[in-house]
């Protein structure tokens, strides 16, 4: 327990240091008037001037990706890889430059989302239709005073909803959309902002999505051009999703603020098998229950010009129920239920100790408990404490951060024996400099080491959990640069980002077999080295005074290449479902109130085993869509009709071997606005 009482002497020690600032402010500040300034940046500038890769997709932008849910909108994002088992409800896991899902953090308004028992965030659980801003931060964000957990991942992908925000007189507003498209897809939704007071305001969001998910896709008999191939139809790929979220905003003084926030899913789906010869309904029976519910809280208050302290709290609620009738075993099915409880606490000071210099400093604790319906479960509880010191310099021509994190797990267990209690100190450096005034132009570069701690299924599962596995550390290094250039003769806005970075995944969690191929066991085992150059393009330009032109393109090639023993014949190859190519682009065309918008997302050829053997080779894709948008101004509001075609070419491309995506498809939008 000693590094328990480090962290919360560690968070003692910073709220005493408040105390005279505290006092200062209370003497002088507070007699003190000044007139309101409003600061405004464009998200494009933040891009630039980051000291890691930081990529941002604003609410505009969104609308133009034809996005149904957020992992759609993803996958424009270069250095993603997004693992998609097909139709709307299918899993949809996120791995940043081929560290896996593992290492990528979701932060849902500033706290991070967490699944204690597989590590990974199905992201496809995500609507868009209440998120303000994406952000996916590579190594980590430029911003030092936030919760110690969010400087632990390898990347981070947060998610910003719409926060409420009123002109004049206006006490109430919102959105009302109703979305229908092929395969049965129905999607109505809600969202309200609503001033209470002239202090506190509120939001309520709320969407139903279903679909039958039954698309149509050809089935080949084999990879030489004369096989047999058949007609089928997707079977038990229906989805039914329910979300509702509240938010509840007050601003107690010139010097405090709040948020309180409750958020509900509930999803169930069918798990559609893989689609193997002559055996279409293959696993056609197994279902998914899927039950997310949290309560977050943030509270800011700044004592002085120097001094900031905030706290952030969280409860949250898992239930997952999984079903197979079709087990052919003693009991006839297989029926899992896995509850989660965690209970998270985060305190953080800001110290402006000069006007190009801060401090921060942030604790976190957190406790997690998973229950299971299996008898003799071991009920895990893990206890883990993050403490993070950073500081900050930044100057018009140099921006440098580092973080020094230090985390400490305490495993404990009802039933069995319990994982080993691990710690980590993991440090963090970054810089970006500008060399000529004229011109922004930066060169930036950064180094994180993170790690990943063992799951619960890695330590616990029946008969391959281990107890004494190590976490999974992560070594990232990145240099590159940035440049951006706003209204000039030709463009009105041009953002150019480029980055090379090298990777290196050590002690890697796999599965591996002990004995024979029906027992398995968690070991680490792996070593994984990625080499890897991204791109990014933006650029907007006036045509006319009418029209408007926005453009982007990504481009990401990598090697992520197993290096673990060099007398296996997987030594060398590249890792599963990794392309060495593979990018998007996106156009959008704004003629008054009409806006006609395509996108593309490609991908070059991969394998689908770690044995790079032409029978696992799956070959490369292009997903093509448009959309057009016409807007019209209504006593009611703003009413905007969208129409899309999804996958023009109609092409049933896999992105995980055996699971097709659906082909063309269509969907029709009618939103207002008021």
């Amino acid at each position: 327990m000693r590094y328990f009482f480090q962290s919360v002497c560690l968070l003692a020690s910073t709220v005493i240091c408040a105390l005279p600032g505290y006092a200062l402010a209370q003497t002088v500040s507070d007699t003190i008037g000044l007139p309101e300034v409003v600061v405004t940046e464009r998200f494009s500038d933040r891009e630039i001037r980051a000291t890691a890769p930081r990529y941002i997709l604003t609410e505009e932008q969104l609308e133009q990706l034809n996005a149904l849910q957020l992992s759609d909108a993803v996958k424009h994002l270069p250095g993603v890889t997004i693992r998609d088992y097909g139709g709307i409800g299918g899993l949809k896991t996120i791995s940043v430059r081929s560290l896996g899902a593992h290492h990528t953090a979701v932060s849902y308004n500033g706290i991070t989302h967490s699944d204690q028992q597989t590590g990974q965030i199905d992201i496809g659980r995500f609507s868009l239709e209440n998120v303000e801003r994406l952000t996916l931060h590579n190594g980590q964000d430029d911003r030092i005073f936030r919760p110690a957990r969010t400087f632990v991942s390898a990347s981070v992908l947060e998610i910003i909803t719409t926060a409420p925000r009123f002109k004049g007189n206006d006490r109430l507003n919102g959105k009302v959309s109703l979305r229908g498209g092929s395969y049965g897809l129905y999607n109505p939704s809600l969202h309200l902002n609503g001033k209470l007071t002239e202090r506190v305001s509120a939001t309520l969001s709320g969407e139903w999505m279903s679909s039958r998910g039954d698309y149509p896709y050809l089935l080949r008999y084999g990879s030489s051009v004369g096989d047999s191939t058949s007609r089928e139809r997707r079977i038990n790929s229906d989805v039914k999703n329910l979300r509702l979220e509240t938010s509840l905003h007050v601003s107690f003084s010139a010097r405090s603020r709040g948020d309180l926030r409750l958020y509900y899913f509930s999803s169930e789906r069918g798990l559609p098998g893989a689609t193997i010869y002559y055996n279409t309904l293959h696993d056609a029976g197994q279902r998914l229950w899927d039950r997310n519910f949290f309560l977050q809280g943030h509270f800011e208050h700044t004592f002085s010009s120097k001094w900031v302290l905030q706290s952030d709290g969280k409860y949250q609620r898992g239930y997952l129920r999984y079903l197979d009738p079709t087990y052919l075993g003693v009991s006839g099915k297989v029926e899992d239920v896995f509850t989660q409880q965690e209970n998270y606490g985060s305190l953080s000071a800001l110290y402006r100790a000069f006007p190009n210099l801060s401090f921060s400093a942030s604790t976190d604790l957190i406790s997690a408990t998973m229950h299971a319906n299996r008898q003799g479960f071991v009920t895990p509880t893990r206890l883990t404490s993050h403490t993070v010191i950073a500081a900050k310099w930044v100057s018009e021509q140099l921006l440098a951060t580092a973080s020094l994190l230090h985390t400490q797990t305490f495993e404990s267990a009802e039933n069995g024996t319990a994982g080993t209690n691990r710690t980590r100190l993991t440090p963090y450096l970054s810089v970006s400099f500008k060399p000529f005034h004229a011109h922004d132009l930066r060169m930036r570069a950064f180094y994180k080491k993170s790690f990943r701690l063992p799951t619960f299924n890695d330590l616990y599962y029946p008969q391959a959990g281990v107890r004494n596995l190590l976490p999974e550390d992560a070594e990232q290094f990145n240099i590159g640069f940035t440049y951006g250039t706003t209204n000039n003769e030709l463009l009105q806005q041009f953002t150019l980002m480029a980055d090379a970075y090298h990777n290196r995944v050590m002690n890697k969690i796999v599965a591996y077999p002990t004995g024979n191929l029906h027992q398995w066991a968690m070991v680490n085992v792996g070593k994984v080295i990625i080499n890897g150059v991204d791109l990014s393009l933006e650029a907007s330009t006036a045509v006319t005074d009418e029209v408007k032109l926005h453009t982007g393109t990504s481009y990401t090639w990598q090697t992520a290449t197993d290096r673990t023993d060099r007398k296996q014949t997987i030594f060398g190859h590249q890792l599963p479902y990794t392309p060495s190519h593979s990018g998007s682009a996106r156009a959008a065309v704004e003629i008054k109130q009409l806006q006609v918008a395509y996108t593309l997302i490609w991908s070059g050829k991969r394998y689908n085993n770690g044995y790079n053997d032409a029978a696992y080779l799956m070959q490369g894709y292009a997903d093509h869509s448009i959309s057009i948008q016409k807007s019209f101004n209504t006593a009611m509001g703003r009413l905007m009709l969208t129409g899309e075609v999804l996958n023009l070419t109609n092409k049933n491309y896999e992105i995980v071997r055996n699971y097709p995506m659906p082909g063309r498809s269509y969907r029709l939008t009618l939103s207002i606005h008021f």
